[in-house]
């Protein structure tokens, strides 16, 4: 048993070195994490912090002045433009000079001191369906209010029933702090993936993998070595990215550093798991990568990252369930934000762990098939 240890930590020292000899290797391991998280914290959002807009006031009354008062004083609305026809309307919107235009009629005052409905007419730039809702409802949180002002100040009819709305988890309902924990996963997961198809096809590459089947080694044991560094790796670039969330962008953690690290190595051996099936069966580096890449793409997609699971088809439902990108993400994402524990995991973490019993076999057998 001594020896055999003894051999895993020879190969996994050889893996070690292989990947972290090369200066460009450390920079690509330690740099693109940190830069990563930071873009994706500061540029992939759907929170609207400007919207342009195109204004025609045909009131000019003190009502359409407090409205736009209560719009522009927001801190998201920015008025770019003022116009008259319709087709400068359309010139503002197709040119994306505003990404929405408000119309202000005529009578807009006298319909509110009436008692009646006073029409608003929104056009919206269409082209970017949730940028475009997302601002819709913004303006509709804006007109909420000044109607609830209004009735204060002038009497009518008060609305039966009123909202008010407490988001959980997510106060302000950011969109980096449900994305970032997120990218824990998903940002390490590449790396991952990578290094590990590539741990045999650089060996058969640059003609040593034939001086390693004459090694002691069993193919067992030479798996098993290929597969640690990677895992490693893997979970301290989830490390970084960890840090960066905590520290740089300050997104609060209710769960356990425990439960966080038990979910990623899980999630890790799976992704490694798939790692070593596509070095198995490619011949070099070039297929190794492609093979890499043709599954980033669908594991980034149907992992619920970005559009919920429950609203694809029923067919990608049930891709997701081979996924192991969706069960981390929805571990690491409730045990930072909800603080959840394992045991209230499970779902999660037993598909996880049916990938790994599947795809680490699998990864044997074809790593075995090769040598004959």
């Amino acid at each position: 048993m001594t020896d055999f240890f003894y051999r895993i930590a020879a190969i996994v020292r050889k893996e070690f070195l292989a990947v972290l000899k090369d200066p460009k290797s450390r920079f690509i391991l330690v740099v693109p994490a940190i830069v990563q998280s930071l873009l994706f914290g500061y540029a992939a959002t759907y929170d609207l912090t400007d919207v342009p807009y195109a204004l025609n006031d045909a009131s000019h009354s003190a009502a359409s002045a407090e409205l736009l008062a209560k719009l522009d004083a927001s801190g998201t609305f920015r008025r770019t433009l003022v116009f008259e026809t319709q087709q400068a309307l359309r010139d503002a919107i197709d040119s994306e000079k505003a990404l929405l235009a408000i119309s202000i009629p005529a009578d807009f005052e006298r319909q509110l001191y009436a008692g009646g409905a006073a029409p608003l007419q929104v056009v919206l730039d269409g082209r970017n369906s949730n940028t475009a809702g997302s601002a819709a409802a913004y303006v509709g949180a804006v007109v909420a209010d000044f109607n609830r002002q209004w009735r204060e100040k002038h009497g009518g009819a008060q609305p039966g029933l009123s909202i008010e709305s407490r988001a959980w988890f997510n106060p302000n309902l950011e969109t980096r702090w449900y994305l970032m924990p997120g990218m824990i996963a998903a940002l390490s997961m590449l790396q991952t993936l990578l290094l590990t198809a590539l741990s045999v096809a650089r060996e058969r590459e640059q003609g040593t993998f034939d001086q390693l089947l004459v090694t002691p080694l069993t193919p067992t044991e030479i798996m098993i070595g290929k597969a640690l560094p990677p895992i490693m790796i893997g979970l301290l670039q989830s490390t970084l990215i960890l840090l960066v969330t905590r520290l740089w962008f300050a997104v609060p953690m209710a769960g356990s550093l425990i439960s966080i690290y038990a979910a990623l190595t899980l999630f890790t051996i799976a992704s490694v798991g798939i790692g070593l099936s596509i070095s198995a069966v490619s011949l070099n580096m070039q297929q190794a990568m492609l093979y890499t890449f043709v599954l980033v793409m669908p594991m980034m997609l149907l992992s619920g990252l970005t559009t919920p699971v429950r609203n694809m088809p029923e067919v990608l439902q049930v891709l997701t369930m081979a996924n192991p990108l969706r069960f981390a993400i929805d571990m690491v994402q409730r045990i930072y934000l909800e603080g959840v524990g394992l045991g209230t995991l499970w779902p999660s973490m037993l598909p996880l762990l049916l990938i790994a019993l599947l795809t680490l076999p699998l990864a044997a057998w074809l790593f075995r098939h090769r040598l004959t």
